[in-house]
């Protein structure tokens, strides 16, 4: 009797091929949304570490050399407007005292190497070539490209109600061989202000633009507040995969 029980109950081999299916199934639409979500949540976070020890640095080169806005106060060609050509002292001086305060494993100084050769955005149309331009360029101990261009702005508020500009800095948290070089992707834009380092954006944003060209400051921003980089999944009209949520910065900041 308990011999038939057990052949009866056991499974024959066309079930057992047909639920291995089934999970092959199943398994193939989760895994890779759960590899992009794993693969997202490593870049908040190698972000948001870059953010840190910058502003860290920071705040120990200031110990030592004093407040960022007593830096350049004596040379008037590091006081141009934005997009200007700072003298190369500049460069230097910001970002020798910026690096005293980091692990660094290369240093480009002014020339190439340190980053890729043309950046993109989302439409896939040119967003710059940081690798050639004028700016103290370095690798991090972890990989990530930095790029310190001392320059000064005073005027509209752009930056989190900041008016005066003291740097641009900018970021590929993959490095010069590896990743996307996409603006918002990989590729993000910091502000060195009076009140420390910030991303390059505020919540009165255009917000279409973080979705239709992944804009490298804004999404630093996003990244920064939100802490997800859910503008990824939408579509240049800010719809979230389930078709109903817009993100924006106030309400909706996540896809889930």
């Amino acid at each position: 009797m308990l011999k038939s029980f057990i052949k009866l109950s056991a499974f024959t081999l066309a079930e057992t091929l047909i639920v291995m299916g089934i999970i092959g199934v199943v398994a193939a639409l989760t895994l890779p949304n759960l590899n992009s979500s794993t693969g997202d949540k490593e870049k908040v976070a190698k972000v948001k570490k870059i953010y840190q020890n910058l502003n860290d640095a920071l705040g120990r080169a200031e110990a030592v050399y004093g407040p960022i806005d007593e830096w350049f106060v004596k040379n008037t060609s590091c006081t141009g407007s934005i997009g200007s050509a700072a003298n190369s002292s500049c460069h230097k001086k910001l970002g020798e005292r910026i690096t005293e305060f980091m692990k660094i494993s290369k240093s480009c100084e002014t020339n190439t190497g340190c980053f890729h050769n043309g950046y993109k955005k989302r439409d896939g149309s040119a967003d710059g070539n940081l690798d050639t331009l004028s700016a103290y360029k370095y690798i991090l101990a972890d990989g990530t490209s930095l790029y310190l261009s001392a320059d000064k702005y005073s005027g509209t508020s752009w930056f989190n109600g900041e008016t005066t500009l003291r740097a641009v800095i900018n970021i590929d948290i993959d490095g010069p061989n590896k990743g996307a070089s996409t603006s918002g992707v990989d590729y993000f834009q910091f502000v060195l202000t009076d009140n420390g380092i910030l991303p390059n954006g505020t919540a009165n944003s255009n917000i279409s633009s973080l979705f239709s060209n992944w804009s490298s400051g804004l999404a630093a921003y996003w990244i920064i507040m939100n802490d997800n980089m859910d503008y990824l999944k939408v579509g240049n009209d800010g719809k979230c995969p389930d078709g109903k949520t817009i993100l924006d910065f106030t309400t909706n900041t996540t896809c889930k």
